[in-house]
């Protein structure tokens, strides 16, 4: 088996590398194009962040090039000095000035490039946190349909994953592109006050770094695009061999030399991508390196003409020459903080966009005050589908809820029963129709503010990676009796009494002092969870799915003896638990085909006949 060929299969792009095709083939006029948009965007986000810090950055870089420019022209003073005839003691001496003026300019470029470094490094941490802020202030406020929503899902995959990740990058390398372009417009003054003819030669020194930086760029992103197929591949092969859900498996079915044979062949093949990378790399620095070197030659050949013909003193070529040594690496710093910038900006682009998006699903002000409690709700002919989706989940269904009953949804799979309750709770708006709490149009409410007297049990609970006590409060904390009357109801004061530090015992085994719960204990917390918010309307979807039989008939009847005047809605597969319910409503394909209690339904001969009875056979 040790040499039976492996099927590695096709790999997506993955959200991480989703614009990478766009920086192999993009050209340095584009990338120079799209610059002043990723600049403003990035100047704004960090004047958000921070006023005080962006001003302080961009300020001491520019004061920083003008003694930058000082420095080189206080030099051509020195040099003017030691290269004029007479004894040597006697030119130092004149050339204190000078020198004293370069030392001045030095240490104050040295000090205020040190504060413009402190203010950006500051600025970096505030304004992360206000993009991930932003993130998550939008991404807990949309419709819950908007996740639904497959386009919506992939915008917020690229901008959570990288776009926020960006922010603070783009921001860093915007400012770093500024600086690189402040010390190249003091080099270029300087050159021009110097004499008119050193500007070209500037350019002649330069142009061949930039090819060779761009060249480079290009070389790396299309590597890049290489890489992705093995890159995703790898990581998904770690996970299987490092994470805790899958290794059971990994043990049980002896899968760790299969997986590192796997892990090894895609290892070979980045291998491979990577020495060719660094072959083709080598020869491109050579090539840069020689175009520079004969940049240099023709500016030092230049020069010499210049001073040849008498057009220029020693003491001007001189600091000419230290003026085109510190333009270059400008240059250099310039060409890598753009192509930086332009690859950060794509994505960051990404988390913008997303926000934009985000903020146009989000409801406008809602002018009624939000109901607490309610005599009837009522849906009346609602329909909704799904985002994407060609059929409706509901169709016309219409149906009425009175205080303090017990209704129960039932039906097979995919026939609307979770999905009408949350169109109830003002989880889901109807796409037509109305569901009004006595006369109060749900429309017409905070969302948020409605929701809060709801509560609900759901199938697929959160685990949340908190204690015990805010597993069930939820950060509500209405005292102790009500904490532990909701435990009790829900049977969870006994999977607490066997924790090691009670209600304080953090529910994770990940962190330190973590515990692990079963499934049906973490249920019992789950309903716990739903008692505990006191709400009018308690939801109950598939609420002991990972209970056994005993547990399951106790929170049943916990759930009669202790509604205490609430409103249940009970949506369950298990149709004896609802046969002492007021009212069933049986849906089938989205619309409610009958109604009625268990004894009217049963003398139907219905679809709920025929799924209890399917259902008692298997007891019998």
């Amino acid at each position: 088996m040790a040499d039976e060929p492996l099927e590695l299969g096709e790999i997506a792009f993955s959200d991480w590398h989703a614009h990478t095709d766009k920086l192999a083939g993009v050209g340095f006029l584009a990338i120079a194009r799209r610059l002043p948009f990723l600049v403003s965007q990035a100047m704004r986000m960090a004047w958000r962040a921070s006023p005080r810090d962006t001003v302080a950055t961009v300020g001491l870089n520019l004061l920083g090039g003008v003694f930058t420019a000082f420095g080189l022209l206080a030099t051509t003073g020195v040099l003017n000095a030691l290269f004029r005839e007479g004894p040597t003691p006697d030119r130092v001496v004149a050339a204190l000035p000078s020198l004293i003026l370069v030392a001045a300019a030095a240490a104050l470029r040295t000090a205020v490039q040190a504060g413009a470094g402190w203010a950006q490094s500051r600025l970096d941490p505030q304004v992360a946190r206000l993009t991930e802020e932003r993130l998550y202030a939008l991404t807990s406020q949309v419709p819950l349909s908007a996740f639904d929503d497959p386009e919506f899902h992939d915008t917020l995959q690229r901008a959570r994953l990288r776009g926020v990740a960006m922010a603070d990058s783009v921001v860093t390398t915007a400012l770093n592109a500024g600086t690189a372009l402040v010390g190249l417009a003091a080099v270029a003054g300087v050159l021009g006050v110097l004499h008119p003819v050193l500007l070209p030669l500037l350019l002649l020194a330069v142009v061949p770094d930039a090819w060779a930086a761009v060249r480079a760029a290009r070389m790396r992103y299309a590597t890049m695009i290489a890489l992705i197929p093995a890159n995703r591949r790898k990581w998904i092969i770690g996970q299987l061999l490092a994470d805790r859900e899958p290794a059971a498996e990994v043990r049980s079915f002896t899968m760790r030399g299969f997986l590192l044979r796997m892990y090894d062949a895609v290892a070979r093949a980045e291998q491979d991508v990577m020495l060719g990378l660094a072959r083709r790399q080598t020869v491109a620095k050579l090539v840069g390196e020689g175009l520079g070197g004969l940049g240099s030659g023709l500016v030092y050949v230049a020069l010499g003409v210049l001073l040849a013909v008498g057009a220029i003193p020693l003491a001007v070529a001189g600091t000419a020459v230290l003026a085109i040594r510190s333009g270059q690496s400008s240059l250099s710093n310039l060409m890598y903080a753009i192509n930086r910038l332009y690859e950060e900006g794509l994505y960051f682009t990404d988390f913008l966009d997303f926000c934009h998006d985000a903020s146009e699903r989000l409801p406008g002000p809602r002018p009624v005050e939000a109901p607490t409690d309610f005599s009837l709700i009522t849906a009346e002919d609602v329909t909704f589908t799904y985002p994407g989706s060609d059929s409706p989940a509901l169709r016309g269904v219409s149906l009425e809820i009175k205080r303090g009953e017990v209704i129960a949804f039932v039906g097979e799979n995919g026939s609307g029963k979770t999905t009408l309750a949350k169109v109830l709770s003002g989880l889901y708006e109807p796409d037509q129709g109305t569901v009004r709490w006595d006369s109060t149009d749900l429309r017409d409410v905070d969302p948020e503010a409605f929701r809060r007297g709801i509560a609900v049990i759901a199938q697929d609970h959160t685990r949340w990676p908190l204690t015990a006590r805010y597993n069930i409060t939820m950060g509500t904390d209405r005292g102790e009796p009500a904490l532990h009357g909701a435990a009790a109801v829900a049977g969870a004061d006994e999977v607490i009494a066997e924790l090691p530090h009670g209600y304080r015992t953090l529910l994770d085994r990940r962190f330190k002092d973590g515990h692990e719960l079963s499934g049906g204990q973490w249920q019992r917390i789950a309903v716990a969870r739903g008692f505990h918010r006191d709400a009018a309307l308690l939801i109950c979807d598939e609420p002991t799915a990972a209970l056994d039989a005993r547990a399951e008939h106790a929170l049943f009847e916990r759930i009669r003896r202790h509604s205490d005047g609430r409103t249940v809605l009970l949506i369950t597969h298990r149709l004896a638990s609802v046969r002492y319910a007021d009212r069933i409503y049986v849906l089938d394909h989205g619309k409610v085909a009958e109604q009625g209690t268990h004894e009217a339904l049963m003398s139907l001969n219905g679809l709920y006949a025929d799924l209890y009875t399917l259902q008692a056979s298997a007891y019998r």
